[in-house]
């Protein structure tokens, strides 16, 4: 088991035989400065700015943002199957920038499981211990027991071919297993899967986790892994951490914009709103409705001096109430999914989705119909117009 710390870690990729580099720009032409949201240095591209994250033993920390934010990469970092440009990791207090991955005592299940289609799953798992010259019995114990957890034992004598997508990600998983590594790493193991494999899957991985006890650290793009496996979330974008946070804590305490809109199934509804301090009072004043913030998020408003301002708004679906009279919108598509029913409307310029309990439904809700919404201050977030951070933080 071991601690991982990754200290003002960076990720620069050179240009490669001159590609990339600025060319002279003619009179009049704009400098372009970025490419693919990344920052363009004279060295390269900045794939990954500064990560700093400790990661205590045994924890599960999950790394999630949209392609190109520079988790995997991050991830393929501690791995050694990249080079870090700048920067410290540590694996149990061990300084590990040049020490090879086959030292690291890490394991590594990847995208496209990287199963060797010419041996057996049997063969698949042992492999990595016949490396190490271990003894013959100690591989069949070791790959029996993986074989069990992961409930392969009746596929160990086939070839991968002859496998399902599922069956075949145990299978890389319970590669990773035998080693009995001190760091276990997963880079979004279940993207290959159905959507009805991959909620499987992850309830699988998180049975996995009380098993066999290690530390973990797990990519995806899906926030709804992210909020279900992991002890701690890291959400990236363009290579820079935007947050970490408990899945609670990101969810109802977004640091930005960014993270708001990111975490959240629904996505979170985002209006041009106005912020209005009176007193040691906080209100926010949307479509015609004034709505008071609750107590706490005044102290931390107060706290930071907050005055009033045009904001940006944030409220969640499942947050929002259908009341008598309220912001005024007009419905688009009404949604039937089983315990509630979504409301895609317009309002205030918008596109909001309101979430509604089945049990408060009081009819049908038709194209072009209009209703009234309101939320409570104690759900409400607000954020900077300026730099999109969130003025409570």
């Amino acid at each position: 088991m071991a601690t991982v710390t990754l200290k003002n870690v960076k990720k620069i990729y050179p240009f490669v035989s001159g590609e990339g580099k600025k060319k002279k720009k003619k009179k009049g032409e704009p400098e372009e400065e970025k490419k693919v949201n990344l920052q363009i240095t004279e060295q390269g591209v900045v794939a990954v700015q500064e990560f700093n994250l400790d990661i205590a033993d045994k924890e599960f920390i999950v790394l999630v943002g949209p392609s190109g934010c520079g988790k995997s990469t991050t991830l393929r970092m501690v791995a050694g199957l990249e080079e870090i440009t700048e920067g410290e990791l540590y694996i149990d207090g061990k300084l590990m920038n040049d020490v090879a991955p086959k030292d690291r005592d890490i394991a590594m299940v990847f995208q496209n499981y990287a199963l060797y289609p010419h041996m057996t799953v049997y063969e698949n798992m042992a492999f990595s211990l016949k490396l190490r010259k271990e003894r013959k019995d100690i591989i069949d114990k070791k790959v029996r027991e993986a074989a069990e957890i992961l409930d392969i034992t009746q596929y160990l004598d086939r070839k991968p071919k002859a496998l399902s997508g599922g069956q075949r990600q145990r299978v890389a998983i319970g590669r990773a297993i035998v080693r009995d590594p001190a760091v276990f790493l997963m880079d979004e193991p279940l993207s290959n899967l159905d959507a009805k494999l991959r909620n499987q899957m992850r309830a699988e991985i998180i049975k996995l986790r009380e098993r066999i006890n290690t530390t973990f650290i797990y990519v995806t793009h899906d926030q709804t892994e992210a909020m279900t496996l992991g002890d701690r979330i890291v959400i990236m974008r363009d290579g820079y951490i935007q947050q970490i946070g408990t899945p609670q804590e990101v969810f109802n305490n977004p640091r930005n914009l960014f993270v708001a809109g990111f975490i959240g199934t629904p996505q979170m509804n985002l209006f041009d709103a106005r912020l209005v301090k009176e007193q040691d009072r906080y209100f926010v004043e949307l479509g015609g409705i004034r709505v008071e913030l609750d107590g706490e998020k005044r102290e931390r408003l107060a706290a930071k001096g907050v005055e009033s301002q045009d904001i940006i708004l944030g409220v969640r679906p499942e947050h929002t109430q259908l009341v008598e009279s309220g912001v005024a919108a007009k419905v688009d598509v009404s949604e039937m999914m089983g315990s509630s029913v979504h409301l895609h409307v317009t309002a205030e310029g918008k596109d909001v989705i309101i979430i509604v309990p089945t049990t408060d439904i009081k009819g049908y809700y038709s194209m072009g119909d209009t209703v009234h919404f309101s939320f409570n201050g104690s759900m409400a977030h607000v954020f900077s117009k300026e730099d999109e951070h969130n003025l409570e933080w």
